[in-house]
């Protein structure tokens, strides 16, 4: 009965498969949005002013940020909780393919974050005469609270990397 079970729960992890590739589906929409963006930039390129240019261009830049933050989860997680994958040989492969357990995928991920806020923040100080001042003091709490916890995550990690335990790499 306990060797039933447990070959049951270790069967359960595909139903992540559906998930992870529901994550490609949200990447296309991604991408449909950032040509959209590019459309309708085209025609008002020279109209549109410096700092609205750049707005648009950070918006870009942080699409492509979280498109590349969906690539890493969907096949990073998929290769560490469902299977590896089987790339054929000659068919070009990415550098990390193979090397990103759990705990540096969670470090990747909180950089990731960090970065798309950071982008995010300027938009809102490229902003700024717009904005409530409250409102700004939020922005910049909220990303504070993404780059402390990167840091402390990336405390974590060291500290079980130098201790050599597990535990803390499986949080």
């Amino acid at each position: 009965m306990e060797r039933l079970l447990e070959n049951l729960l270790y069967s359960a992890r595909w139903i992540l498969a559906p998930i992870y590739l529901g994550l490609s589906l949200a990447l296309f929409a991604l991408a449909v949005k950032f040509f959209q963006e590019v459309i309708h930039l085209i025609p008002n390129l020279f109209a549109i002013a410096e700092a609205d240019l750049i707005l648009v261009v950070l918006s870009l830049v942080d699409m492509a940020l979280v498109g590349g933050l969906l690539v890493m989860v969907m096949i990073s997680g998929y290769e560490n909780f469902v299977s590896q994958l089987n790339i054929d040989e000659g068919k070009e492969k990415l550098s990390w393919l193979g090397k990103m357990d759990s705990g540096s995928l969670k470090m990747k991920v909180a950089a990731s974050i960090v970065a798309i806020s950071s982008i995010h923040l300027l938009k809102v100080f490229m902003n700024a005469q717009n904005i409530p001042n409250d409102k700004m003091m939020w922005y910049v709490i909220i990303h504070m609270t993404f780059v402390v916890s990167a840091f402390g995550m990336g405390i974590l990690d060291k500290l079980a990397k130098v201790n050599g335990d597990s535990k803390l790499d499986k949080l």
